[in-house]
Protein backbone atom coordinates (compact mmCIF):
# COMPACT_ATOMS: atom_id res chain seq x y z
CA UNK A 1 0.00 0.00 0.00
CA UNK A 2 2.82 2.72 1.00
CA UNK A 3 4.52 1.70 -2.26
CA UNK A 4 1.12 2.58 -4.13
CA UNK A 5 0.98 5.68 -2.14
CA UNK A 6 4.53 6.82 -3.23
CA UNK A 7 3.33 5.58 -6.96
CA UNK A 8 0.31 7.86 -6.91
CA UNK A 9 2.69 10.79 -5.10
CA UNK A 10 5.30 10.92 -7.57
CA UNK A 11 3.05 10.90 -10.14
CA UNK A 12 1.11 13.55 -8.90
CA UNK A 13 4.71 15.57 -8.08
CA UNK A 14 5.44 14.53 -11.75
CA UNK A 15 2.33 16.32 -13.24
CA UNK A 16 2.63 19.13 -11.29
CA UNK A 17 6.19 19.80 -12.41
CA UNK A 18 5.14 19.30 -16.02
CA UNK A 19 2.60 21.92 -15.47
CA UNK A 20 4.58 24.38 -14.09
CA UNK A 21 7.00 23.79 -16.91
CA UNK A 22 4.24 24.49 -19.58
CA UNK A 23 3.31 27.56 -17.56
CA UNK A 24 6.53 28.71 -17.99
CA UNK A 25 6.21 28.90 -21.92
CA UNK A 26 2.50 30.61 -21.28
CA UNK A 27 1.83 34.14 -22.26
CA UNK A 28 -0.97 35.45 -19.72
CA UNK A 29 -2.99 37.41 -20.88
CA UNK A 30 -6.55 38.56 -18.97
CA UNK A 31 -9.99 38.69 -19.98
CA UNK A 32 -11.54 40.86 -17.19
CA UNK A 33 -14.70 41.51 -18.37
CA UNK A 34 -18.41 41.27 -17.91
CA UNK A 35 -20.22 38.55 -18.71
CA UNK A 36 -23.35 39.94 -16.00
CA UNK A 37 -25.54 42.98 -16.19
CA UNK A 38 -26.69 45.47 -18.12
CA UNK A 39 -24.12 45.56 -20.27
CA UNK A 40 -23.34 42.06 -20.51
CA UNK A 41 -24.00 42.05 -24.67
CA UNK A 42 -21.06 44.06 -25.22
CA UNK A 43 -18.64 42.36 -22.95
CA UNK A 44 -19.54 38.89 -23.85
CA UNK A 45 -18.75 39.95 -27.63
CA UNK A 46 -15.90 41.58 -27.44
CA UNK A 47 -14.14 38.92 -24.66
CA UNK A 48 -15.68 36.23 -26.91
CA UNK A 49 -13.77 37.69 -30.17
CA UNK A 50 -10.61 38.52 -28.22
CA UNK A 51 -10.51 34.65 -26.46
CA UNK A 52 -11.61 32.88 -29.84
CA UNK A 53 -9.10 34.62 -31.57
CA UNK A 54 -6.28 33.61 -29.35
CA UNK A 55 -7.81 30.23 -29.29
CA UNK A 56 -7.68 30.00 -32.71
CA UNK A 57 -3.60 31.09 -32.94
CA UNK A 58 -2.87 28.08 -30.36
CA UNK A 59 -4.79 25.80 -32.37
CA UNK A 60 -3.57 26.88 -35.92
CA UNK A 61 -0.34 27.86 -34.96
CA UNK A 62 0.61 26.68 -31.34
CA UNK A 63 0.28 30.22 -30.15
CA UNK A 64 2.60 32.77 -31.09
CA UNK A 65 6.63 31.95 -31.62
CA UNK A 66 5.93 28.72 -29.81
CA UNK A 67 4.46 29.94 -26.89
CA UNK A 68 0.82 29.66 -25.85
CA UNK A 69 -1.54 32.11 -25.11
CA UNK A 70 -3.50 31.83 -21.90
CA UNK A 71 -5.94 33.80 -20.13
CA UNK A 72 -8.48 33.87 -17.14
CA UNK A 73 -12.08 35.23 -16.97
CA UNK A 74 -12.76 38.02 -14.12
CA UNK A 75 -16.13 39.09 -13.77
CA UNK A 76 -15.77 43.20 -13.69
CA UNK A 77 -20.33 44.01 -14.14
CA UNK A 78 -18.53 47.17 -15.86
CA UNK A 79 -17.73 48.38 -12.29
CA UNK A 80 -14.90 50.27 -11.51
CA UNK A 81 -14.21 49.04 -8.18
CA UNK A 82 -14.43 45.54 -9.43
CA UNK A 83 -12.22 46.15 -12.26
CA UNK A 84 -9.52 47.33 -10.39
CA UNK A 85 -9.76 44.55 -8.48
CA UNK A 86 -9.58 41.93 -11.33
CA UNK A 87 -6.73 44.17 -12.07
CA UNK A 88 -5.17 43.32 -8.59
CA UNK A 89 -5.68 39.81 -8.92
CA UNK A 90 -4.40 39.40 -12.10
CA UNK A 91 -1.39 41.57 -11.98
CA UNK A 92 0.85 38.58 -10.79
CA UNK A 93 -0.28 35.82 -12.95
CA UNK A 94 2.73 33.77 -13.53
CA UNK A 95 4.96 33.40 -15.60
CA UNK A 96 5.62 36.88 -15.98
CA UNK A 97 2.57 38.36 -14.42
CA UNK A 98 -0.29 40.19 -16.65
CA UNK A 99 1.07 41.31 -20.29
CA UNK A 100 -1.78 43.72 -21.17
CA UNK A 101 -5.25 44.90 -19.64
CA UNK A 102 -8.16 45.22 -22.29
CA UNK A 103 -10.59 47.07 -19.49
CA UNK A 104 -13.19 47.53 -22.60
CA UNK A 105 -14.86 50.50 -19.69
CA UNK A 106 -13.80 54.22 -20.16
CA UNK A 107 -14.08 54.35 -16.28
CA UNK A 108 -12.03 51.47 -15.28
CA UNK A 109 -9.42 52.55 -17.60
CA UNK A 110 -9.12 55.85 -15.86
CA UNK A 111 -9.47 54.18 -12.77
CA UNK A 112 -6.09 51.54 -13.81
CA UNK A 113 -3.88 54.62 -15.48
CA UNK A 114 -1.55 55.32 -12.95
CA UNK A 115 -1.63 51.77 -11.37
CA UNK A 116 -0.90 50.27 -14.53
CA UNK A 117 1.83 52.80 -14.97
CA UNK A 118 3.45 52.40 -11.79
CA UNK A 119 3.09 48.51 -12.40
CA UNK A 120 4.89 48.65 -16.18
CA UNK A 121 1.63 47.25 -17.75
CA UNK A 122 -0.16 48.17 -20.38
CA UNK A 123 -3.53 49.33 -21.23
CA UNK A 124 -4.96 48.68 -24.40
CA UNK A 125 -8.40 50.68 -24.44
CA UNK A 126 -9.10 50.25 -28.20
CA UNK A 127 -11.57 52.93 -29.46
CA UNK A 128 -12.35 54.07 -25.41
CA UNK A 129 -10.86 55.48 -22.67
CA UNK A 130 -9.09 58.77 -22.31
CA UNK A 131 -8.42 60.37 -25.24
CA UNK A 132 -5.80 62.61 -24.69
CA UNK A 133 -3.79 59.52 -23.66
CA UNK A 134 -2.79 59.35 -27.45
CA UNK A 135 0.12 61.20 -26.19
CA UNK A 136 2.18 58.37 -25.58
CA UNK A 137 5.04 61.15 -24.60
CA UNK A 138 2.67 61.53 -20.93
CA UNK A 139 0.97 58.17 -21.12
CA UNK A 140 3.25 55.69 -21.68
CA UNK A 141 1.26 52.56 -20.81
CA UNK A 142 -1.73 53.72 -22.02
CA UNK A 143 -3.32 52.76 -26.00
CA UNK A 144 -6.23 54.28 -27.17
CA UNK A 145 -5.87 52.44 -30.39
CA UNK A 146 -7.01 52.60 -33.94
CA UNK A 147 -9.78 55.97 -32.95
CA UNK A 148 -10.66 57.31 -29.85
CA UNK A 149 -13.59 59.38 -28.81
CA UNK A 150 -12.47 62.60 -29.90
CA UNK A 151 -11.23 61.62 -33.98
CA UNK A 152 -14.43 59.76 -34.28
CA UNK A 153 -16.60 62.97 -32.97
CA UNK A 154 -15.10 64.73 -35.68
CA UNK A 155 -15.55 62.61 -38.07
CA UNK A 156 -19.30 62.32 -37.08
CA UNK A 157 -19.33 65.78 -37.95
CA UNK A 158 -17.73 65.54 -41.01
CA UNK A 159 -20.24 62.64 -42.13
CA UNK A 160 -23.35 64.90 -40.59
CA UNK A 161 -22.03 67.65 -42.37
CA UNK A 162 -21.74 65.98 -45.74
CA UNK A 163 -25.34 64.63 -45.26
CA UNK A 164 -26.26 68.74 -45.00
CA UNK A 165 -24.58 69.44 -48.76
CA UNK A 166 -20.99 70.84 -46.91
CA UNK A 167 -19.60 71.75 -43.73
CA UNK A 168 -20.28 75.63 -43.88
CA UNK A 169 -24.36 74.05 -44.36
CA UNK A 170 -24.06 73.50 -40.52
CA UNK A 171 -24.23 76.92 -39.50
CA UNK A 172 -27.53 77.51 -37.49
CA UNK A 173 -28.40 73.77 -37.11
CA UNK A 174 -29.76 71.92 -33.81
CA UNK A 175 -27.23 68.94 -32.99
CA UNK A 176 -28.54 66.95 -29.19
CA UNK A 177 -25.86 64.81 -27.75
CA UNK A 178 -27.52 62.30 -25.90
CA UNK A 179 -24.82 60.82 -23.82
CA UNK A 180 -24.65 57.48 -21.02
CA UNK A 181 -24.06 59.40 -17.88
CA UNK A 182 -20.59 58.34 -16.93
CA UNK A 183 -17.49 58.53 -17.89
CA UNK A 184 -17.75 57.12 -21.53
CA UNK A 185 -20.76 59.43 -22.09
CA UNK A 186 -18.69 62.59 -20.90
CA UNK A 187 -15.76 62.26 -23.00
CA UNK A 188 -16.58 63.62 -25.88
CA UNK A 189 -18.53 67.04 -24.49
CA UNK A 190 -15.16 69.28 -24.83
CA UNK A 191 -15.05 68.45 -28.48
CA UNK A 192 -18.32 69.05 -29.44
CA UNK A 193 -18.19 72.66 -27.76
CA UNK A 194 -15.09 73.18 -30.01
CA UNK A 195 -16.74 71.84 -33.04
CA UNK A 196 -20.06 73.85 -32.32
CA UNK A 197 -18.21 76.63 -32.26
CA UNK A 198 -16.25 76.17 -35.49
CA UNK A 199 -18.88 75.45 -37.60
CA UNK A 200 -21.74 77.36 -36.13
CA UNK A 201 -23.98 74.67 -35.21
CA UNK A 202 -26.13 74.59 -31.41
CA UNK A 203 -25.14 71.32 -29.66
CA UNK A 204 -27.53 70.73 -26.37
CA UNK A 205 -26.09 68.03 -24.54
CA UNK A 206 -28.69 65.56 -22.73
CA UNK A 207 -27.63 63.33 -19.81
CA UNK A 208 -29.13 59.81 -19.56
CA UNK A 209 -28.68 57.86 -16.23
CA UNK A 210 -27.17 54.61 -15.90
CA UNK A 211 -28.23 52.03 -16.97
CA UNK A 212 -30.50 53.81 -19.56
CA UNK A 213 -34.04 52.35 -19.65
CA UNK A 214 -36.00 55.13 -18.49
CA UNK A 215 -35.73 58.26 -21.05
CA UNK A 216 -38.71 60.07 -20.90
CA UNK A 217 -38.23 63.01 -19.55
CA UNK A 218 -34.88 63.41 -22.09
CA UNK A 219 -36.88 62.45 -25.24
CA UNK A 220 -39.87 65.17 -24.32
CA UNK A 221 -36.65 67.57 -24.07
CA UNK A 222 -35.57 66.38 -27.61
CA UNK A 223 -39.16 67.11 -28.97
CA UNK A 224 -39.05 70.31 -27.85
CA UNK A 225 -35.38 71.30 -29.41
CA UNK A 226 -36.24 69.67 -32.36
CA UNK A 227 -33.10 69.35 -33.58
CA UNK A 228 -31.87 68.50 -37.06
CA UNK A 229 -29.56 65.15 -35.62
CA UNK A 230 -29.21 63.57 -32.82
CA UNK A 231 -26.03 61.86 -31.59
CA UNK A 232 -26.16 58.53 -29.49
CA UNK A 233 -23.80 58.10 -27.15
CA UNK A 234 -25.11 55.18 -25.33
CA UNK A 235 -24.48 51.26 -24.12
CA UNK A 236 -26.29 48.28 -23.50
CA UNK A 237 -29.90 48.65 -22.58
CA UNK A 238 -29.91 52.41 -23.30
CA UNK A 239 -29.45 52.50 -27.00
CA UNK A 240 -32.64 50.51 -28.23
CA UNK A 241 -34.51 52.70 -25.54
CA UNK A 242 -33.22 55.23 -27.24
CA UNK A 243 -34.66 54.19 -30.90
CA UNK A 244 -37.95 52.84 -29.62
CA UNK A 245 -38.03 56.64 -27.99
CA UNK A 246 -37.77 58.13 -30.95
CA UNK A 247 -40.02 56.18 -33.10
CA UNK A 248 -42.79 57.01 -30.11
CA UNK A 249 -41.45 60.66 -30.26
CA UNK A 250 -41.54 60.68 -34.35
CA UNK A 251 -38.31 61.34 -35.03
CA UNK A 252 -36.22 60.29 -38.02
CA UNK A 253 -34.00 57.08 -37.11
CA UNK A 254 -31.88 58.21 -40.54
CA UNK A 255 -31.24 61.84 -38.41
CA UNK A 256 -29.83 59.25 -36.05
CA UNK A 257 -26.32 58.69 -35.93
CA UNK A 258 -24.68 56.54 -32.81
CA UNK A 259 -20.71 55.86 -31.69
CA UNK A 260 -19.43 52.36 -31.96
CA UNK A 261 -20.10 51.34 -28.70
CA UNK A 262 -24.09 52.10 -29.70
CA UNK A 263 -24.12 50.63 -33.39
CA UNK A 264 -24.01 46.61 -32.44
CA UNK A 265 -26.65 44.27 -33.66
CA UNK A 266 -27.62 44.04 -29.99
CA UNK A 267 -28.44 47.54 -30.29
CA UNK A 268 -30.71 47.27 -32.90
CA UNK A 269 -32.33 43.88 -33.30
CA UNK A 270 -34.45 44.22 -29.58
CA UNK A 271 -35.59 47.65 -31.06
CA UNK A 272 -37.41 46.01 -34.34
CA UNK A 273 -38.75 48.07 -36.41
CA UNK A 274 -37.64 50.97 -34.42
CA UNK A 275 -34.21 50.67 -35.47
CA UNK A 276 -34.60 51.11 -39.66
CA UNK A 277 -32.81 53.27 -40.66
CA UNK A 278 -30.45 54.30 -38.12
CA UNK A 279 -26.84 55.12 -38.68
CA UNK A 280 -23.94 53.96 -36.23
CA UNK A 281 -19.82 54.83 -36.57
CA UNK A 282 -17.85 51.89 -36.89
CA UNK A 283 -14.28 51.13 -36.66
CA UNK A 284 -14.41 47.18 -37.42
CA UNK A 285 -16.85 45.58 -39.81
CA UNK A 286 -18.92 42.93 -39.20
CA UNK A 287 -19.06 39.64 -40.96
CA UNK A 288 -17.61 36.11 -41.57
CA UNK A 289 -15.96 36.05 -44.98
CA UNK A 290 -12.91 37.81 -43.90
CA UNK A 291 -10.03 35.03 -44.00
CA UNK A 292 -9.22 35.90 -40.30
CA UNK A 293 -13.01 34.96 -39.55
CA UNK A 294 -13.08 31.91 -41.49
CA UNK A 295 -10.16 30.96 -39.49
CA UNK A 296 -11.78 31.67 -36.30
CA UNK A 297 -14.61 29.49 -37.39
CA UNK A 298 -12.43 26.31 -38.82
CA UNK A 299 -10.38 26.42 -36.00
CA UNK A 300 -12.20 27.57 -32.71
CA UNK A 301 -16.18 26.41 -33.54
CA UNK A 302 -15.98 23.89 -35.89
CA UNK A 303 -14.05 22.23 -33.14
CA UNK A 304 -16.59 23.25 -30.72
CA UNK A 305 -14.34 25.49 -28.68
CA UNK A 306 -15.92 29.20 -29.45
CA UNK A 307 -16.18 31.34 -26.80
CA UNK A 308 -19.68 32.61 -27.62
CA UNK A 309 -22.81 30.09 -26.58
CA UNK A 310 -24.88 31.38 -28.84
CA UNK A 311 -23.95 30.88 -32.35
CA UNK A 312 -25.82 33.47 -34.14
CA UNK A 313 -23.44 35.97 -32.71
CA UNK A 314 -20.25 35.05 -35.21
CA UNK A 315 -19.37 37.58 -36.60
CA UNK A 316 -21.39 39.94 -34.88
CA UNK A 317 -19.78 43.89 -34.60
CA UNK A 318 -19.14 43.40 -31.10
CA UNK A 319 -17.56 39.70 -32.26
CA UNK A 320 -15.52 41.00 -34.73
CA UNK A 321 -14.66 44.04 -32.55
CA UNK A 322 -12.93 41.39 -30.42
CA UNK A 323 -11.04 39.66 -32.65
CA UNK A 324 -9.22 42.89 -34.21
CA UNK A 325 -8.21 43.31 -30.03
CA UNK A 326 -7.01 40.03 -30.38
CA UNK A 327 -5.08 41.02 -33.44
CA UNK A 328 -3.64 44.05 -32.36
CA UNK A 329 -2.73 42.04 -29.29
CA UNK A 330 -1.45 38.92 -30.74
CA UNK A 331 0.54 41.41 -33.43
CA UNK A 332 2.30 43.72 -30.80
CA UNK A 333 3.38 39.92 -28.71
CA UNK A 334 4.65 39.08 -32.04
CA UNK A 335 6.44 42.33 -32.78
CA UNK A 336 7.87 42.53 -28.80
CA UNK A 337 8.99 38.45 -29.52
CA UNK A 338 11.20 40.03 -32.46
CA UNK A 339 12.96 42.67 -30.43
CA UNK A 340 13.11 40.24 -26.64
CA UNK A 341 12.48 36.72 -27.84
CA UNK A 342 10.20 34.32 -28.88
CA UNK A 343 9.55 33.43 -24.97
CA UNK A 344 6.99 34.57 -22.42
CA UNK A 345 7.54 38.61 -22.49
CA UNK A 346 6.53 40.60 -19.51
CA UNK A 347 4.21 43.92 -19.59
CA UNK A 348 7.04 46.28 -20.33
CA UNK A 349 8.33 43.99 -23.35
CA UNK A 350 4.39 43.90 -24.57
CA UNK A 351 4.33 47.72 -24.29
CA UNK A 352 7.10 48.16 -26.80
CA UNK A 353 5.71 45.61 -29.16
CA UNK A 354 2.25 48.20 -28.94
CA UNK A 355 4.02 51.39 -29.37
CA UNK A 356 5.99 49.71 -32.40
CA UNK A 357 2.86 48.40 -34.33
CA UNK A 358 2.97 48.90 -37.70
CA UNK A 359 -0.06 46.81 -39.35
CA UNK A 360 -0.25 48.10 -43.17
CA UNK A 361 -1.95 47.06 -45.81
CA UNK A 362 0.33 44.25 -46.65
CA UNK A 363 0.46 43.07 -43.50
CA UNK A 364 -3.67 43.28 -42.75
CA UNK A 365 -3.78 40.88 -46.11
CA UNK A 366 -1.28 38.36 -44.27
CA UNK A 367 -3.43 38.41 -41.66
CA UNK A 368 -6.30 38.21 -43.40
CA UNK A 369 -8.19 41.28 -42.33
CA UNK A 370 -8.33 43.73 -45.39
CA UNK A 371 -11.72 45.04 -44.55
CA UNK A 372 -12.24 44.01 -41.22
CA UNK A 373 -10.34 46.96 -39.64
CA UNK A 374 -8.24 49.69 -40.83
CA UNK A 375 -4.14 50.02 -40.87
CA UNK A 376 -2.34 51.38 -37.58
CA UNK A 377 0.66 52.38 -37.30
CA UNK A 378 1.80 53.56 -33.43
CA UNK A 379 4.27 55.54 -32.28
CA UNK A 380 5.75 57.53 -28.75
CA UNK A 381 4.29 60.60 -29.97
CA UNK A 382 0.73 58.95 -31.38
CA UNK A 383 -0.36 56.20 -29.31
CA UNK A 384 -3.85 56.00 -31.03
CA UNK A 385 -1.97 54.94 -34.31
CA UNK A 386 -4.82 55.07 -37.36
CA UNK A 387 -8.28 57.49 -35.92
CA UNK A 388 -10.70 56.83 -39.43
CA UNK A 389 -14.26 55.97 -39.26
CA UNK A 390 -17.08 54.08 -41.75
CA UNK A 391 -20.17 54.86 -41.11
CA UNK A 392 -23.25 51.95 -41.18
CA UNK A 393 -26.56 51.93 -41.54
CA UNK A 394 -29.09 49.47 -40.09
CA UNK A 395 -31.87 48.25 -42.41
CA UNK A 396 -33.65 45.88 -40.18
CA UNK A 397 -32.03 42.86 -40.87
CA UNK A 398 -28.05 43.73 -41.48
CA UNK A 399 -25.55 46.65 -41.22
CA UNK A 400 -24.65 48.13 -44.66
CA UNK A 401 -21.67 49.92 -44.81
CA UNK A 402 -22.64 53.68 -46.04
CA UNK A 403 -19.49 55.38 -46.49
CA UNK A 404 -15.82 54.81 -47.01
CA UNK A 405 -13.33 55.39 -44.40
CA UNK A 406 -13.72 59.26 -43.00
CA UNK A 407 -10.90 60.82 -41.34
CA UNK A 408 -10.15 62.41 -38.26
CA UNK A 409 -9.87 66.27 -37.97
CA UNK A 410 -6.53 65.96 -35.91
CA UNK A 411 -6.26 69.86 -36.85
CA UNK A 412 -8.77 70.07 -33.66
CA UNK A 413 -7.72 67.08 -31.97
CA UNK A 414 -4.31 66.81 -32.00
CA UNK A 415 -3.95 70.50 -30.14
CA UNK A 416 -7.02 69.38 -27.84
CA UNK A 417 -4.86 66.17 -26.72
CA UNK A 418 -1.31 67.49 -26.10
CA UNK A 419 -3.16 70.65 -24.22
CA UNK A 420 -4.92 68.34 -21.89
CA UNK A 421 -2.03 65.73 -21.59
CA UNK A 422 0.23 68.37 -20.41
CA UNK A 423 -2.34 70.00 -17.76
CA UNK A 424 -2.45 65.96 -16.56
CA UNK A 425 1.31 66.18 -16.36
CA UNK A 426 1.66 69.26 -14.47
CA UNK A 427 -1.22 67.91 -12.22
CA UNK A 428 0.70 64.84 -11.44
CA UNK A 429 4.35 66.37 -11.70
CA UNK A 430 5.05 63.93 -15.06
CA UNK A 431 8.21 64.90 -16.86
CA UNK A 432 7.04 63.73 -20.50
CA UNK A 433 9.51 61.78 -22.27
CA UNK A 434 11.61 63.01 -24.96
CA UNK A 435 10.43 60.58 -28.25
CA UNK A 436 13.67 61.49 -30.08
CA UNK A 437 15.28 59.23 -27.28
CA UNK A 438 12.71 56.37 -28.02
CA UNK A 439 13.53 53.45 -30.10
Amino acid sequence: MKRKNLAITLAALAAFVAGGAQAQNEQFIPANGYWVGPYAPGGSGFFGGIIDYFQMLNTRDGGIGGVKLTWEKCETEYNNARGVECYERSKKHPPTGASVIHPLSTGITYSLIEKATADKIPVISMGYGRTDAADGRVFPYIFPLITTYWSQNTAVIKFIGRKEGGMDKLKGKKIVNLYHDSAYGKETLPVLDVQAKKYGFEVTHIAVPHPGNEQQAQWLEIRRIKPDWVILRGWGVMNPTALKAAARAGYPRDKMVGEWWSGAEEDVIPAGDAAKGYIAAAFNLPGTSFPAMQDVVKYVYNKGKGDLDDKTRIGSIYHTRGVVAGIITAEAIRDAQAKYGKKPLTGEQVRWGIEHLNIDDKRLKELGAVGLMQALKVSCMDHEGGGAVKFLQWDGKKWNVITDWISSDQSIVRPMIEQSAAQYAKEKGITPRDCSKES
